[in-house]
């Protein structure tokens, strides 16, 4: 639930605080992006997954912004808005953190009535 909470927050915060700048903003969003893998992660493969995944996430919607199947109302890095890969790093976290809380629970059930399969 914290890194939920973490991941709402720096969501809001992409669409709420105002910055002197977008340079500014996009800084500040890696860097709670950083601090909520290294929080709640801390894996060389769930960082190379986020950065993986935000890229490709990035390049799909500036394909997606460019062909015209939607826009941004000001975008400012190439039909987009600078901090967007920060934000789809940070989905990545959390789904991952989502999916080792659930895998635990679902080993835990096992472990409790292994006879009980059907």
């Amino acid at each position: 639930m914290r890194c939920v909470a973490a991941f709402v927050g720096i969501n809001h915060a992409s669409a709420k605080v105002d910055f002197a700048n977008n340079v500014q903003l996009s800084l500040t969003l890696a860097a709670l992006s950083v601090g909520l893998w290294w929080t709640f992660d801390r894996s060389r493969s769930g960082f190379g997954l986020g950065v993986s995944i935000a890229l490709l996430a990035t390049l799909a919607t500036q394909l997606l912004v460019y062909n015209g199947v939607f826009q941004y109302t000001s975008p400012d890095f190439l039909y987009i808005r600078s901090w967007l890969p920060c934000i789809f790093f940070a989905g990545v976290i959390t789904m991952g953190n989502i999916g080792r809380q659930l895998a635990l629970v679902g080993v835990a059930v096992d472990h409790q009535a292994p006879h009980q399969r059907f």
